[in-house]
C-alpha cells in the first residue's frame, strides 16, 4: 500500500468515527532533544519545511520562511507578553508558598485581585507576604486555585519579584537570559502564563524581510495560558474539555485577512496560538465588515476539522498527546506529521518550547 493510500485511509476513518483515540497521536519524544536553552542567536534555529499535499520535506533555515511567502500575503503574530507569573511568598511561619499567576481574561488583571495555582497549604484569610507586601488569600478554590488580593499592584509586584514561568520540562530555574528571550521581540500586551513558541525565532530582520517583499504583517492578542500544552487525559479526544484564552484582532488585522482572501493570497500563522484565535473567529472574519473582535477562545480543534482562515503554519514540534499536536496533526495530517517528526527525531532537531521549528504549507 502506498504513503499517499496510508494518508488517505486514515484521514477518512478519522473524519467518519465517532470518537479519536489519543493513543493514536503518541510518539517517542528522547529526553535529550528537548532544548533547555534558546539558540545563542535568536533567529538561527533550524526550519523543517512540510509540504502537506505530497508529504515532501525539506531542511532549511528560520529566516528561510519569507521564501515561501510573495507580496500579498499575510504574516500573523501573536503580540502577547509573558508575564513574570511564579511568586515565591511566605506566610506568618515563615513557611514558603509558591504562587502561579494565571493569565490574563478581559482588562481586570493585575491589580489589586487575581487568581493563582499555588503550592503548599494555605487558607482563606491567610496573610502572605512578599519582601514586606501583604498579600491576603481571599478565596480557596477547588483545583488548586485561590484568590489572592492586596493594596499592591499584583502585575507590577510580579514583574519585579516574579521569575519567568518556564515549562517544567526544562528541568531548571529560570535565568536572568529568560527574561529576554522567552519573550517575543515585539511583545506589547502582558498577560501569557507561556510563550508563544513558534515566534520566539522572529526576528526585526525577518520583519523587514518579509516587508520588503510585500509581505503584510498583522497582529493579534491571545494570553496563553497553562492549559495549552498539558497532555490530553481522555481516552477519547472528543470528550476532552478545551480551556479557555482571553483574545483580541484589531479590525487592521481582519482587514488584511479579508483582503488576502479576496486577493487569493495566503495566510501564514506563526504558531497554533494565532491559528486558534483565527479559526475561531473565522464566521466573523469571513463574513462580516472588519472590526475589532474579542471574547475567550475555547475552540479544540482535532481530526475532522476545516481550516477556514489559515493557509501556511509555523510551530514547533510539540510534546505527545497535547492540544498542540492535534492541531498540528489535523492541519498536517497525522501520517504526515508522523513521519516529519521521525525525520526530525533522526536529524536531531530540537523539541519543544526552545527548539526548532517547522513550516507547513
Amino acid at each position: 500500500m502506498s504513503y499517499q493510500l496510508i494518508l488517505t485511509v486514515f484521514d477518512i476513518i478519522c473524519f467518519m468515527s465517532a470518537s479519536i483515540n489519543i493513543e493514536d497521536f503518541d510518539y517517542t519524544l528522547p529526553e535529550e532533544l528537548i532544548a533547555q536553552h534558546p539558540p545563542k542567536i535568536r533567529g538561527t534555529s533550524r526550519l523543517l519545511v512540510l509540504d502537506r499535499s505530497s508529504g515532501e520535506i525539506t531542511h532549511r533555515s528560520y529566516g528561510d520562511i519569507a521564501d515561501y511567502l510573495q507580496s500579498g500575503d499575510v504574516v500573523v503574530l501573536n503580540n502577547t507578553k509573558v508575564i513574570k507569573a511564579r511568586l515565591a511568598a511566605q506566610n506568618v511561619m515563615g513557611k514558603t508558598r509558591e504562587l502561579f499567576l494565571i493569565e490574563k481574561h478581559g482588562h481586570d488583571f493585575g491589580i489589586h485581585k487575581h487568581k493563582v495555582l499555588y503550592r503548599g497549604k494555605i487558607h482563606a484569610g491567610e496573610i502572605l507576604r512578599i519582601d514586606g507586601f501583604e498579600l491576603i488569600v481571599s478565596e480557596v478554590m477547588v483545583g488548586g486555585l485561590a484568590i489572592i488580593s492586596g493594596e499592591v499592584d499584583l502585575l507590577k509586584l510580579s514583574e519585579k519579584y516574579g521569575s519567568v514561568p518556564l515549562p517544567p520540562y526544562m528541568k531548571r530555574d529560570a535565568s536572568k537570559e529568560d527574561t529576554e528571550r522567552y519573550q517575543t521581540v515585539f511583545a506589547k500586551d502582558p498577560g501569557s502564563v507561556a510563550a508563544p513558541t513558534a515566534s520566539l525565532n522572529f526576528t526585526k530582520d525577518l520583519e523587514q524581510k518579509l516587508k520588503t517583499k510585500g509581505v503584510k504583517i498583522a497582529y493579534l492578542t491571545l494570553h496563553v495560558g497553562l492549559g495549552t500544552f498539558l497532555p490530553i487525559r481522555v481516552d477519547d479526544v472528543t470528550k476532552h474539555k478545551m480551556h479557555s484564552e482571553y483574545f483580541e484582532i484589531p479590525k487592521e488585522t481582519v482587514q488584511a485577512i479579508q483582503s488576502a482572501k479576496k486577493s487569493g493570497n495566503k495566510v501564514l500563522a506563526i504558531g497554533t496560538t494565532v491559528t486558534r484565535t483565527l479559526e475561531y473567529c473565522a464566521p466573523q472574519i469571513l463574513s462580516q465588515k472588519p472590526q475589532d473582535l474579542s471574547g475567550e477562545a475555547d475552540i479544540f480543534i482535532y481530526p475532522g476539522y476545516e481550516f477556514k482562515i489559515i493557509d501556511h503554519l509555523v510551530t514547533n514540534f510539540h510534546a505527545p498527546r497535547t492540544t498542540v499536536l492535534m492541531l498540528t496533526a489535523t492541519f498536517a495530517s497525522w501520517p504526515h506529521l508522523k513521519h516529519t517528526y521521525d525525520t526530525a527525531a533522526a536529524e536531531k532537531y530540537a523539541f519543544l518550547s526552545y527548539g526548532d521549528s517547522m513550516l507547513i504549507t
